[in-house]
């Protein structure tokens, strides 16, 4: 009887190991379904930064549409669920774990702001989810380099020193820096401040505004005494705009010059074109009006085709190329998709997005270093 039991024992054991050999059908990460794969995004799309997340989503969208309808990878079409963090950090780092813990996505994409990723990256490296395109530039994400999160777009310190090596380039040595008062801001902050120092020079004033706050009066009066040739603004559009025309006021004129996070678009919007006139912005995507890039062009024809209009903005464009970046590195990893082969995927790959190149490393999740400067006309168009 003992020597019976201690066979069927045996046999039982023998099946379960050929259950688990290599090669037998495994589960799927979370987020793969028979027909679907299912990403996650956390952005603004209320509050005084709402536009900022409607525009990524609506070109994220733009070109998942067009991928499902094209059949979409390997038969399985992409949902995309965009969760409203009102660019709050606490926001942010909930709508993280309810994007994984509840809502079971494969992975993220395009979250939005420096100190809101930052937080949420503590969640999304420990779940071992990846994260793929981050409205930041802040040096705080890119070093040290994080497994789980690739950078779609350059980085401030690039932005930055654009704009400082442009402005030393005509003379302009009297620089002051107007910043948020977060990390995006403050990495913005550490980028004029580093490049200057290369020229052998330092700020001449320094001013600052809270997150989600139009309280620019101080910051108006310290940078006003110092009647700078030109400002950097490393802040949104809402303060930029409240900024410059109290400076105005005052009866300072300097050259005003900002990052691409605040959105030339939303920027004359709020302003108006004859007020905007003359303001530099860094852009780090192609130039959204010029057909004649390739992804520009897929960009425009789609957003007509599923947004059925053709508002384009660079914010819109980001999401658009984030969405492809997306797509083009899930099928370059093939069938039986898991996270660790997309992070793996993505460590060893260089993409050509229709004339906008991405490339990443183990040693180096920062995709691109491309930076365009632009100046507003005196009827709102981005010149470049």
């Amino acid at each position: 009887m003992l020597i019976r039991t201690i066979k069927t024992l045996i046999a039982s054991l023998g099946a379960g190991l050929v259950l688990a050999a290599p090669g037998a059908s495994q589960t799927a990460d979370p987020g793969i379904g028979d027909n679907t794969i299912t990403l996650g995004m956390s952005a603004p799309v209320s509050g005084p930064n709402g536009a900022y997340g409607k525009e990524m989503k609506e070109g994220a969208l733009a070109y998942f549409t067009q991928l499902n309808a094209a059949g979409g990878i390997g038969g399985k079409k992409i949902e995309l669920l965009t969760l409203d963090d009102g660019y709050e950090t606490e926001k942010t780092v909930a709508n993280t774990r309810k994007l994984i813990n509840d809502n079971k996505v494969f992975a993220l994409m395009a979250f939005y702001g420096s100190s809101p990723t930052t937080e949420s990256m503590k969640v999304f490296a420990e779940a071992k989810v990846p994260l793929l395109g981050t409205i930041s530039g802040a040096g705080s994400l890119r070093s040290p380099v994080n497994r789980y999160m690739f950078h779609l777009r350059a980085s401030y310190a690039d932005e930055t020193e654009a704009i400082v090596n442009h402005l030393v380039g005509l003379g302009v040595t009297n620089i002051a820096v107007f910043y948020q008062n977060d990390g995006f801001g403050k990495s913005g902050l550490d980028g004029v401040v580093a490049t200057l120092a290369r020229h052998k020079l330092k700020p001449v004033a320094v001013g600052s505004v809270e997150r989600n706050s139009l309280e620019v009066g101080p910051a108006v009066i310290q940078i006003a005494k110092a009647n700078p040739q030109a400002v950097i603004m490393v802040t949104l559009y809402k303060p930029t705009a409240a900024f410059i025309q109290q400076m105005r006021k005052a009866g300072q004129m300097p050259q005003f010059s900002t990052l691409s996070p605040v959105g030339a678009d939303l920027l004359v919007t709020e302003m108006g074109a004859k007020e905007a006139h003359g303001i530099g912005i860094s852009q780090v995507m192609p130039y959204p009006w010029n057909d004649t890039v390739p992804i520009v062009k897929e960009y425009q024809k789609a957003l007509q085709s599923s947004a059925k209009h053709s508002n384009y903005s660079y914010y819109g464009i980001e999401g658009f190329i984030n969405a492809k970046l997306m797509a083009e590195a899930l099928k370059k990893t093939g069938r039986d998709l898991t996270r660790e082969k997309l992070v793996n995927t993505l460590e060893s790959s260089n993409f050509d997005l229709g004339g906008y190149k991405v490339g990443y490393s183990p040693n180096n999740h920062n995709g691109s270093r491309f930076v365009d400067l632009t100046v507003l006309s005196r009827d709102g168009r981005v010149l470049h």
